[in-house]
């Protein structure tokens, strides 16, 4: 055996995709045959070592690998707490012990180096929580056969599970609702064009809530949620643009911060400036005005991975699987009425 041979040798010599591979070495279905028999012949000509799979049964042990940007801790961050305890709670209730290991990433939520947990062996499967799994990581989950379940994450393949937020209808809802509050000139703050995947997804709902309404004008604060909360983006958006009546904050942190740029330029919320948001995290109960928000029910989200997780383990050649969670909206103190 070749210590140094990687899933990436295999996919040079079988001429396929990394995705492709680890789809071929977990047995998953979607691969046609002559494709398969291709890359199990790389595989043995190269001497590349697979893990056996896991036995089917139950969940006894599991690896929650949790996104940290810079040096905000998961348990810090308002929206990644709350999936952590329901990831938690699901695994006491069911008696699965967890193993927990943070996976600092860029600006773009793109991991930045790789950690033992990603290569571990004692594990029945594995939530990935919060990141994009690039080709990078990919490279190490291909040895793996156990099961894995991205929650709040992406992938730029359809390898995996996954449970996600519906960004896009939330987005279209939150701004709809502004719409049947009278408001036509209508800003979002937060998102950029190359964003992170919800991110783009509620940029999209904001731009078709608005199209469909036969509103032309559009009004957007583009940065990278990780590297600012909008505070400079928002003064800028508000004063090139004074006719603004209301913004959409992406998440509450930004709509948080929104709220207090826009106090400098001298709008007050709601009476001249309305502000909705997303997630409802505990910052949007203590905002002044507490925030209309489109709240995500965060604490289902984990549980449900696990869940997703030990059907994957028992049923390991079922369609692939992504779980939407359907936010609901709010109604507190920060969206008035345009007279």
């Amino acid at each position: 055996m070749n210590d140094r041979v990687t899933i990436n040798h295999v996919a040079q010599e079988s001429g396929v995709s990394l995705s492709t591979v680890s789809l071929v070495l977990r047995n998953r279905p979607g691969i046609s045959s002559e494709t398969r028999v291709r890359v199990l012949e790389a595989v043995e000509r190269l001497g590349y070592q697979v893990k056996a799979p896991a036995k089917r049964g139950k969940l006894s042990r599991i690896g929650m690998l949790v996104r940290m940007e810079s040096s905000v801790t998961p348990q810090m961050n308002p929206f990644y707490s709350r999936v952590m305890s329901g990831i938690e709670e699901a695994c006491r209730r069911n008696g699965i012990s967890l193993l927990y290991a943070t996976l600092p990433v860029d600006e773009n939520n793109h991991p930045v180096e790789n950690l033992p947990l990603l290569d571990h062996e004692d594990v029945d499967g594995l939530l990935m929580v919060g990141a994009f799994v690039d080709h990078t990581v990919m490279a190490v989950l291909g040895k793996r056969t156990y099961p894995i379940v991205l929650v709040d994450a992406y992938s730029d393949t359809e390898s995996y599970d996954a449970v996600v937020s519906d960004n896009f209808l939330a987005s279209y809802q939150a701004v709809e609702y502004l719409l049947k509050k009278g408001h036509r000139q209508i800003g979002l703050v937060g998102t950029e064009i190359d964003a992170y995947p919800s991110l783009r997804d509620r940029r999209f709902g904001y731009l078709r809530a608005l199209k469909e309404a036969a509103i032309t004008n559009t009004y957007i604060a583009d940065f990278n949620v990780n590297r600012s909360h909008g505070y400079e983006e928002v003064k800028q958006l508000l004063r090139e643009h004074p006719e603004i009546t209301a913004l959409f904050g992406v998440n509450d942190e930004i709509s948080v911060s929104a709220i207090q740029a826009a106090r400098e330029v001298g709008r007050q919320i709601p009476q001249d400036l309305s502000i909705i948001s997303y997630d409802d995290t505990v910052l949007a109960a203590h905002a002044s005005p507490k925030l209309t928000t489109m709240h995500v029910d965060t604490v289902a989200m984990g549980q449900v991975a696990v869940q997703m997780l030990s059907f994957r383990l028992e049923n390991p050649n079922a369609a692939r699987m992504t779980l939407i969670i359907h936010p609901e909206l709010v109604e507190r103190e920060s969206v008035a009425l345009v007279s």
